[in-house]
């Protein structure tokens, strides 16, 4: 008890019991650097479920709309500590959300401007802008033809503040911003002239990915985003390779891992490190992965997906939480395989499981062959 005292003093020093039970507190919260009354009324257990909470009518104001949360947080907070850093947390947004409601809007030349250099840049390139002209949306097309999108975020002081920047990119985007008004650099024309810049800087990178994305049968991810750097690939029957292609240098070696049963992967991984001196650089990774491997990709014109996804032997999907079958089963005869979390769950329930480190011994939930599954982590 003492200890809750000294933190609840600690962290609201301006709310002090007022009887020597300690069932009465009042005094001040502060948040955003203004105090606002209330009293506290605790019933002679202390139970905090049974308090009455007594607000100024200015707490009561910015309260206005949160009374449910405040009541439901009296009801679960296990002390008087507890709830009123839960209270003062409450406030905080509340304030928060008060301001930006309430804020002013920008003066006319804000508008004005805005549009000036929309118009400048060209109408045909806004995507979207709402009605406060806080959020604007422009496109861009690549060498290649892709479509390109930048989301900026302005705000009140705009251009004397930048706006926040988001595209979907493999690499972070910072654009250059002068924060002075009339300044060439502080425009939507100079962010826009640096998204294009960044855009062509990554075009190498892009077609390396497309050109995966359309020639081979890539299992993860489904719908991948201009910024996913990693590729999953089939290449047989439970056999796969994942890549991850650096944007920076994207037709050099990317880091690669293979996804299968050892029979099978062990021979890749040997002509890999065999044949790492023909990766040249100046075809591309499809090309090299090619003639480093010895193989032929399955052809995406002869052959669907499903011959290559086949569902998890244990929870019978193929999608768990994002994640699909990367475990195999290394008996030829079976090559089932299994998602990484649903094998660990069931080897551990096997009183014949053993592990060993981050390594689990078992056998094949199929055809009661050893199996082994080393647990990474990797998240997918």
């Amino acid at each position: 008890m003492a200890v809750t005292e000294a933190s609840l003093l600690r962290q609201c020093p301006l709310l002090l019991p007022q009887n020597r039970s300690k069932t009465v507190y009042e005094g001040f919260i502060s948040a955003q650097e203004r105090d606002f009354h209330l009293k506290v009324v605790l019933p002679e257990d202390l139970q905090l479920k049974n308090a009455r909470l007594l607000c100024s009518w200015q707490l009561r104001t910015i309260l206005n709309g949160y009374h449910q949360i405040v009541q439901q947080r009296m009801q679960h907070s296990p002390d008087l500590m507890s709830f009123m850093m839960e209270l003062k947390m409450l406030l905080e947004v509340a304030l928060k959300n008060r301001q930006e409601l309430y804020a002013p809007p920008p003066p006319p030349q804000f508008y004005s401007s805005l549009i000036e250099e929309i118009g400048t840049l060209g109408w045909d390139r806004l995507v979207y802008v709402d009605t406060c002209f806080s959020t604007i949306k422009l496109k861009a097309e690549d060498a290649s033809g892709r479509e390109h999108l930048i989301t900026l975020k302005l705000k009140a002081k705009y251009p004397a503040e930048s706006p926040d920047c988001f595209v979907d990119f493999p690499v972070p985007f910072s654009a250059s911003w002068t924060p002075q008004v009339n300044s060439p650099q502080s425009s939507l024309i100079s962010i826009y002239s640096q998204f294009l810049a960044a855009i062509e800087s990554l075009k190498a990178f892009w077609d390396v990915m497309d050109e995966i994305d359309e020639k081979t049968w890539v299992l993860e991810p489904e719908k991948p985003p201009r910024s996913a750097t990693a590729r999953r690939i089939a290449l047989g029957n439970n056999v796969s390779i994942n890549i991850e292609v650096d944007p920076r240098h994207p037709t050099m070696l990317p880091e690669c891992f293979f996804l299968g049963a050892d029979h099978v992967v062990k021979p890749l991984g040997i002509k890999l490190s065999r044949n790492i001196h023909l990766w040249d650089p100046e075809n591309s990774v499809l090309q090299n992965l090619k003639d480093v491997l010895e193989i032929d990709f399955p052809a995406r014109a002869i052959l669907e997906k499903s011959d290559f996804t086949m569902d998890c032997g244990i929870c019978y999907a193929y999608q768990l939480d994002g994640a699909i079958p990367d475990q195999v089963c290394d008996n030829s005869q079976c090559g089932q395989p299994f998602h990484q979390i649903c094998l660990y769950e069931w080897l551990r329930g096997l009183l014949t499981s053993r592990q060993s480190f981050n390594i689990i011994f078992g056998e094949c939930p199929y055809c009661s062959k050893p199996i082994t599954l080393k647990m990474s982590g990797r998240k997918h």
